[in-house]
């Protein structure tokens, strides 16, 4: 097995990837999926469907075209560039699926303790992840990638293939709409 850094796979690991080595493609999947899956399930309001399809897709792409990786930018980058590609045009292939999320909302309200903190958290939460999911595309993958998977600005910037200022651009206007949306919360 080769070893994978905390948060990059290392040059082995995609080299073996690029010359046909099924298992190091494995280990490549075992270490970003869950990345992979988490980005795709809060850009597409929590539906699991979509994020699993979305998951799906993204390395079947990756297996398919790891040899256009030519080492540039981290393998990271390149990977997330591929998620926001997958993410954005299943968004467009999709019809909007209203109801979904309330649905899953409310199911786990359901299944949730009695306890009132216990409940206030999951409704801060769902508030957070609906105020999160409802920003539009380019402001809602620059906050996922930047708070869910802690990417820097210039890592954001090569995956979004825009420029430094365009993130903090994207950033600051998702800010904006996020405390807008979240403002009751706080009052």
């Amino acid at each position: 097995m080769v070893n994978l850094s905390d948060r990059e796979a290392g040059v082995e690991i995609v080299e073996a990837c690029r010359a046909g080595d099924r298992l190091a493609f494995r280990d490549l999947y075992d270490f970003y999926k869950d990345r992979v899956y988490s980005i795709a399930l809060y850009f597409f309001h929590g539906d699991r469907i979509a994020a699993s399809d979305v998951t799906q897709q993204v390395f079947l792409k990756l297996l398919a075209n790891i040899g256009q990786f030519r080492g540039e930018a981290g393998f990271s980058t390149w990977l997330y560039r591929l998620v926001v590609n997958v993410c954005l045009d299943e968004a467009r292939s999709r019809k909007p699926r209203a109801g979904v999320y309330e649905r899953q909302r409310l199911e786990s309200a359901v299944n949730e303790d009695s306890l009132e903190s216990r409940y206030a958290r999951a409704q801060v939460a769902a508030s957070v992840q609906a105020a999160v999911a409802s920003l539009p595309p380019k402001f809602r993958i620059a906050v996922l990638l930047r708070y869910f998977d802690d990417l820097s600005y210039a890592e954001m910037a090569k995956a979004l293939r825009c420029s430094l200022g365009t993130v903090a651009s994207r950033l600051s206007r998702g800010h904006k709409m996020l405390a807008e949306r979240l403002k009751g919360m706080v009052e």
